[in-house]
């Protein structure tokens, strides 16, 4: 179960959201299932995110809600009883793994190093976030990782646009990618949900013919 390998599988592009305020929660998420993405990483940068967490995975079963920046083994366990259903973290701890690991849903620890990467094998994990993406080397990076390192994939995340993309997913160690620009901070302000389907559904289409 601690696995994220399937996880990795549901959609070309995670999106990384932070919402501000709990009452866009139910419609934003409806809204990137309407542009074919069932999956979404709520990041835990405000004082709501655990109740918009709630809301999300109470309302929109069809989508699969996550919990990310976790940064202690107190947010992993809050995320999970607030209906997480995988976990993700921008690095780790061997206390922080370890605590995510007992928690029985799927966990996708962040590396950014080869190091890093050997340790998360060690816990019996093969599908990683690798961040950030960007500043931690790019392609290049995750293409020499994969020469003595092959069977571990990741969700490359941090400075990965929709025009950068595509040179992450034609990796064969890349499952797919996380971004926040299927949810830009001013069409939640404005509660434009028909643009965020269409960023949704745009993405999807365009980043998955990079596979």
């Amino acid at each position: 179960m601690a696995d994220a390998s399937g996880v990795l599988r549901i959609s070309p592009v995670i999106p990384v959201v932070t919402i501000d305020d709990p009452e866009n929660a139910v419609p934003l998420a409806r809204a990137l299932v309407a542009g074919g993405v069932r999956i979404i990483e709520l990041t835990l940068r405000t004082d709501s995110a655990l109740t918009t967490l709630k809301l999300i995975a109470e309302e929109v079963p069809e989508i699969l809600a996550g919990a990310g920046t976790i940064l202690t083994p107190g947010q992993a366990e809050a995320a999970v009883q607030a209906g997480a259903q995988f976990l993700v973290s921008p690095g780790f701890t061997p206390a922080l793994l370890t605590s995510m690991l007992s928690l029985d849903v799927p966990v996708l620890p962040g590396v950014a190093t080869a190091g890093e990467v050997m340790a998360v094998m060690e816990a019996g994990l093969d599908a990683m976030k690798f961040f950030p993406a960007g500043p931690a080397g790019g392609p290049s990076y995750l293409a020499a990782i994969g020469a003595p390192i092959p069977h571990v994939q990741f969700c490359p995340t941090g400075g990965v646009t929709q025009a950068t993309a595509p040179d992450y997913l034609k990796l064969p160690n890349v499952a797919c990618v996380g971004g926040s620009w299927l949810t830009p901070a001013d069409a939640i302000a404005a509660k434009d949900w028909n643009r965020i389907s269409r960023l949704a559904e745009e993405a999807t289409s365009r980043v998955q013919s990079a596979k």
